[in-house]
């Protein structure tokens, strides 16, 4: 099972002895699924060699725009327009749903839009039996709290290389009590 190159930052309360240095470390670096980890100090995270932040760019906005020479007002107008035809989408596929279920109440609809209940449909609670619900309203993903960084290639490979040390030591194990012993019984003796 490989991996990817992507580790988050976290902090832990035991102190570990440092992937690099062996000294005491309460910082670690882990994987999204935590299929690999390793205890770091401070001081190895800001070394080049051993790994790079990340995703630096300070508002989250714009980081790979920047690189190709677009000034943060022409990211975030983008941006903005994109959202914006999202919202478009989403409000053409919710009325779509209910034009098809209130074809037959056609005049009704009319007479709904006249005496103010749609008023109240655009309100965020839906009424359900005599109980009021909050409707569910899509937030946008959050983003992760934690920094990014990918190893150096050389130290990445070393990380592949432990793992691959350690799965082909599990397959053996595994494998060795159903493979034949050696004779325990001696040879007859040569003629």
């Amino acid at each position: 099972m490989s991996f990817q190159n992507l580790y988050y930052k976290r902090a832990v309360a035991t102190a570990r002895p440092c992937y690099v240095c062996h000294k005491p470390t309460t910082t670690v670096l882990a994987t999204i699924q935590t299929v690999d980890f390793l205890y770091v100090c401070d001081t190895h995270l800001s070394d080049p060699g051993f790994a790079s932040q990340v995703g630096q760019a300070n508002d989250g906005v714009g980081a790979g725009g920047a690189k190709m020479g677009l000034s943060q007002e022409e990211i975030a107008k983008v941006k903005q327009e994109w959202e914006e035809r999202q919202k478009k989408k989403q409000e053409k596929k919710g009325q779509g749903k209910d034009n098809e279920a209130s074809q037959d109440d056609g005049d009704k609809a009319e007479k709904k839009a006249e005496s103010g209940e749609e008023k109240r449909s655009e309100s965020p609670t839906k009424v359900v039996g005599l109980v009021s619900l909050p409707s569910t309203v899509s937030n946008p993903p959050t983003k992760p709290s934690h920094e990014r960084y990918t190893l150096h290639r050389d130290m990445f490979a070393l990380r592949l290389a432990e793992h691959r040390r350690r799965r082909q030591a599990a397959q053996a194990k595994e494998l060795a009590p159903r493979l034949p012993g050696a004779p325990r019984s001696t040879l007859p003796p040569a003629p």
